[in-house]
This record gives C-alpha cells, structure tokens and sequence, in this order.
C-alpha cells in the first residue's frame, strides 16, 4: 500500500492551495447555473495544475471538465460548486448573522467538495506521472446540483460514456463510505388554466385555477396512505393567480418534487401524481399541463468500489482534529437540539457518545438503514459508470444539512482538515484501481449484475432543456 502514501503525499503537497480555493467558492456563493465565477475559479485551478481543459461541455454553460494522463483507464472525480438561496451567513461564528441578508450561503458544504474533488485529481495526475502509469483522470465540475440536475443532463449529453469509474464525496459530520441509499426524484410544475371572472357579481363564469390546485394537493394528500412509505411528496404554490380576491384566478401554478427509492417506483409515482391533476382538471372544468424540470434516478451501489475506498480508509483512518477544532463545534453544537444531534448519528446508524463534537471514527460499511435520505444527481451518473462515494467530517456532529450553521463552518481549519482527509481517499482509490486493472473489471461485472433486467431510464426526457437562467455578472 506504499502506493497510497505516495498519493497522500501529493495531496499533502497541494493541500494549502485548494483550501484557497474552497475558501474563494465559499466567498462568492451563487446558485443554480449561475456558478460563473465559481466555475471559471475551477477552470482556473484546473488549467494552473496542467489539465486540459474545456469549458461549457454539455451545452451547461458553468459545467467545466479538466482531464489528464494518456491511455488507460479513465477515472472521474466529481465536484460541485453550487450554493443555496436564503442561507447567507458570516463565516466561524456560533451565532446567526447574514452577510447579506436574503442572500446565498454554502449550506451544503459544496465550496469543500469542488475543492477536495479537485485536490484528488491533481494529486492523481501527478501520480501517474511520477510513476510512469497508463490511465486518465479528469475532474469534472458540475453545476446545479441543489435541484438542477446537472448530472442528469451531463448523462444524456455522453460525456460519461467513456468513463470507466466515478468516484465522489460529500461533506457531512462523519466520515465512511457512503451507504447507496438516495431517492429518484422529479420536480414538475403543474400550470393550471381556467377563466377570469367577476368573484361576486359573475362567479358562476368563472373556473378557478386555483381551486384546481387546491383539490390536486388535497388528491395528492390522500395519496399518501397509499403509496410505498420511502417515497416522498412535497410541494409549493409558485403562482397563486394574482392578489384580487374578488376576481376567478385564471391560472395557478403548483410545483412538486416526487421521490421515490427506485428509478421504476418514481416512474409510477409519477403517473399517478399526473392523474391527480387531471382529476382536479377535470373537476373545476380547468386545463392542465405538466413540465418536467428535473429529475435524478437513485443511487447504484457497487461492492468491488465500495471495499476498495473503505479499505483506503481504513488505511488511512478518521481525520486528525485538535483540540481548537473540537472547542469551536461545541460552540455550534449549543445551537443545535438534542434531536438534531440524535439525527446526525442515527444516519450512519453510530451509538451517540456524550460530549463528541466531531468525528472521532469511521463508520461501517453499509451504515444506516437509507431512511434519512435525500437525492442527488450523482445518481444519474451511478447508472451509466460504476460509482463511488465517500462521507467525509468537516462539520460538527449535530449540523443540520441546509443551515446557517453549516455556511458558517465552511472556512474552518476542521472543514479544510476534512476536505483534505477526503481528497486522500478518494486519489489512493483512484491510485488503486489504475494500479489494478481487475478491480476495474469487478466493478463493471457488479454494475452489470445490479442492473440487468432494469434499463436505464433517464428521469430527464430528451425534449426537456436545462432550466439556463440569463448570465448574471458579478
């Protein structure tokens, strides 16, 4: 395994310069496709560090794609650089307090796992070239993953068909392997349209659109008793007709996100969501029109891949805090409740330990039972190439996902000391399976297996458009 500490060397090496990085993303939080500083920072780091670079690649403007090596096996190292809205947040402090107030914030750590992909893969590309070996690693960085699905329409556009193995991470307040339990999912607006009318003098002209998504969310309520207990429903009013009460609202909009644990559960799901709107259509004399605008199949897991990062972990062990490092997550773990904590260990199914405040431990292979779960669109990828992905520690046990508290943790020595824990086990994974070509094979005989009988079927269709918004410069 002297291999693996040559690797970690390499990340040791470049360590300093990424953590810049991920602290610059943190700086300039911006959300859904509108990643352009971020993503021309990565272009950027990836151009410094002697990749070949292109920039737009799946016709997504704020997608970048940065490769290395010659021959051989490719190897992807996934990144993303997405923020959230609302989530603005001064940086270290236990206390919340915007920089902006309305504004974006890293709340899910995104900053940190552009960064530490990226750090991998440049320390892979150096391995390979100090050693003499075959194979190609490319980092690929991937906007709008918070409800964009980037990856789905990356997927569709091939640029993973030539990818023998995808490997990623995600912050989080623990690290291990990550156990490949998500949900598919698809977001879908449904646009109702009726007719205007006078509310008190004419209302029997009238057809409300807005009684029509009423009755739907009321339909869909009901459908809950009766549909698998891992799925998931959940909506928002995005237009409700207008501020007029006494005017019959013409048109109303109602978006869903419907999740369900498998890609052919979420097909299904889907359908019958849709009847519902016909339903509440047809009962109001309305019309109604769906648009898909994402969607992410669930996650494919992979045993060969699986064993050979916990291995590297293992190898490697938990991440190395101190003691400032473990005073600081006190401070936010004050702000947290007793249940948010419960929370945090209970996902990767580990026994609380009374006074921990950050990762002391890996937790096992195939940890916790997929029940706190959400979706991502690394799931799209996991269908079409063998997938991996790590955990790694760089927040305090206890953060909730989605948090000011975890925008404001984003810059600490902890959140760097896990980002480059991470980028370890993800270049020695990588290191490793270049090195040996049967793992390689084992991966894509499991993946095979995994999905025989169960083709692929992308939960984008091919006539929907990424929703691109206009280019916003900063």
């Amino acid at each position: 395994m002297q291999n693996s500490d040559a690797v970690w060397d390499i990340v040791e090496k470049k360590r300093a310069e990424f953590f810049a990085l991920s602290d610059r993303i943190w700086e300039i939080p911006e959300t859904n496709y509108l990643e352009y500083r971020s993503s021309e920072e990565h272009a950027q780091m990836l151009e410094d560090q002697g990749f070949r670079v292109e920039r737009g690649i799946a016709g997504l403007p704020t997608a970048v794609m940065g490769e290395a090596g010659e021959g051989g096996p490719v190897i992807a190292i996934l990144g993303e650089f997405d923020a959230l809205p609302g989530l603005s947040q001064e940086a270290g402090i236990a206390e919340e307090r915007p920089l902006v107030d309305g504004g974006n914030g890293h709340g899910c750590g995104h900053n940190m796992l552009g960064a530490g992909s990226m750090l991998a893969a440049a320390a892979v590309k150096d391995f390979l070239a100090e050693n003499g070996l075959k194979g190609r690693v490319r980092y690929y960085g991937c906007p709008a993953e918070e409800g964009g699905s980037s990856k789905g329409f990356m997927v569709r556009a091939g640029v993973f068909d030539d990818v023998d193995i995808a490997i990623s991470w995600h912050p989080a307040a623990f690290a291990g392997v990550n156990n490949p339990i998500s949900l598919a999912c698809n977001e879908i607006n449904f646009h109702f349209s009726g007719r205007a009318s006078h509310a008190s003098a004419t209302p029997h002209l009238g057809r409300s659109a807005l009684d029509a998504v009423e009755l739907m969310n009321v339909g869909v309520n009901y459908m809950r008793e009766h549909m698998p207990s891992t799925a998931r429903i959940h909506y928002a009013i995005t237009d409700a007709g207008g501020a007029a009460p006494n005017v019959v609202q013409a048109r109303a909009t109602v978006r869903y996100l419907v999740r369900a644990r498998t890609l052919p559960e979420l097909l299904l799901l889907v359908a019958r969501v849709k009847k519902v709107a016909e339903g509440a259509a047809l009962m109001t004399e309305t019309t109604v029109r769906s648009e898909i605008i994402s969607g992410d199949a669930n996650l494919v897991g992979n045993t060969t891949l699986e064993e050979c990062m916990f291995a590297q972990l293992e190898r490697l062990g938990p991440p190395v805090f101190d003691d400032a490092d473990r005073e600081t997550a006190r401070k936010f773990q004050q702000t947290f409740n007793a249940e948010d904590i419960a929370a945090s260990y209970g996902r990767f199914a580990l026994k609380p330990k009374k006074g921990q405040a950050l990762c002391e431990e890996i937790f096992p292979l195939n940890a916790g039972d997929g029940t706190l779960v959400g979706s991502t669109d690394v799931g799209t990828v996991s269908w079409v190439v063998p997938t991996v992905q790590m955990r790694g520690a760089t927040y305090a046990i206890g953060t909730p996902g989605h948090s000011w508290q975890l925008v404001a943790q984003g810059k600490l020595p902890a959140a760097h000391k896990g980002t480059e824990h991470a980028a370890k086990v993800m270049a020695s994974t990588a290191a490793e399976l270049i090195r040996n070509p049967a793992l390689i094979e084992a991966a894509k005989t499991d993946h095979r297996a995994r999905l025989e009988g169960t083709p692929f079927v992308n939960p984008i269709p091919d006539d929907v458009e990424p929703p691109l918004p206009e280019k916003v410069h900063g």
